[in-house]
């Protein structure tokens, strides 16, 4: 029986932490100079996938 893949593209986008998964915002990856500043600055950082996703998320990685 061959192994089981994970979703190479969730792969690249989620990261497992203890109790979840964590993503980077979106519209952060070019055309940014007509970006405000303050938009481009909320967009930093990380945050936690919501619990309905959570699912599908556990599926494409092969954690359950």
């Amino acid at each position: 029986m061959p192994k089981a893949k994970v979703h190479s593209g969730a792969a690249k986008r989620f990261k497992k932490t203890g109790d979840g998964y964590k993503r980077k915002s979106a519209h952060k990856s070019h055309i940014l100079t007509k970006m405000t500043t303050k938009r481009k600055r909320q967009l930093r950082g990380t945050s936690d996938v919501h619990a309905n996703d959570k699912v599908l998320i556990d599926r494409m990685m092969r954690a359950k």
